[in-house]
């Protein structure tokens, strides 16, 4: 009697569905808090689409790193900061870890795309620690607003390159709730210049510049962020329609919206603007009327 219930039990245990995990034992199919970070896009032994979660304390039991920086505008001068690379989040969980464009999002809808060159050049880390202390006794961010859940930094940020007058930027997000492993092809190809365009200088500089900066808030479709609530349709619509306009809501948004919540780009010459604004309007629709193809 005792082993046919026992028998019973264990046949019970296996026919009862267990929550998928990773090899590690970290990925969750449910949330277990609001402080559990969002994993997503293309994950190693997940279907594509699906998204899982990863408790802060199980983040903190990954490898760590630990610096002190001194040249992120979120941090006073000489902070210590500690996380996981993001580059070893992508060996951990990503489906193509060597080829995977790591996207960063927000709890306002704001993105940071990380290429494979800007992970190998400026090597961003996911922080956990600050100054040695957990998340709830982190400082506020320098706007005043919480850095909490996740942010990400740099041991230290030196631009890598220049084009015109912008240069390099450095992406270091706060609030990120989210974090997806994306093919580029996919992610930068919805806004990449068509064929028609790749001859074009100023339209290159201006793709490579709304590709690191526009990108983080305005939106293709599905791709990029949605904090500005304004789409990259509508930027080229702006953009063909009245360029003067659009160099000044660019160069200083405030002065053509007063409420604007737009960071100026005062730096930015008329060279900068100009190719901008060339990228920018083939994206119209009167553009695509005409035969462009804004989206490749």
């Amino acid at each position: 009697m005792l082993r046919a219930l026992l028998v019973f039990l264990l046949a019970s245990a296996a026919l009862t569905p267990m929550p998928a995990t990773d090899a590690q034992g970290i990925l969750h199919v449910e949330r277990s808090s609001p402080g559990d970070l969002e994993l997503g896009g293309e994950l190693v032994g997940v279907p594509p689409g699906a998204t899982r979660y990863v408790r802060y304390e199980d983040l903190l039991q990954l490898p760590q790193e630990t610096y002190t920086v001194n040249d992120d505008v979120n941090f006073a001068h000489g902070t210590v900061i500690g996380g996981v690379a993001l580059d070893l989040l992508a060996k951990q969980f990503a489906r193509a870890p060597g080829s995977a464009l790591i996207v960063a999002i927000c709890d306002d809808k704001y993105r940071s795309n990380y290429p494979r060159e800007y992970l190998s050049i400026h090597h961003p880390l996911l922080v956990l620690r600050i100054n040695g202390q957990l998340r709830d006794r982190w400082p506020r961010a320098s706007e005043g607003g919480s850095l909490a859940p996740y942010l990400i930094s740099h041991p230290y940020f030196k631009p890598a390159y220049k084009v015109l007058s912008h240069d390099d930027e450095p992406q270091i997000p706060y609030g990120v709730v989210r974090i997806e492993f994306r093919r580029e092809s996919v992610v930068f190809g919805a806004i990449r210049p068509g064929s028609e365009w790749r001859e074009n200088e100023r339209v290159q500089q201006g793709f490579i510049i709304a590709r690191q900066d526009c990108f983080r808030c305005h939106n293709m479709g599905a791709q990029g962020g949605t904090k500005a609530g304004s789409s990259w349709l509508k930027l080229g619509e702006d953009a063909r329609r009245d360029p003067r306009r659009f160099h000044d809501m660019i160069r200083d948004p405030a002065s053509v919206k007063p409420d604007s919540k737009m960071p100026p780009q005062s730096a930015y010459d008329d060279a900068t603007l100009s190719a901008l604004t060339a990228y920018f309007r083939n994206f119209s629709p009167a553009a695509s009327k005409s035969g462009r193809n804004p989206n490749p």
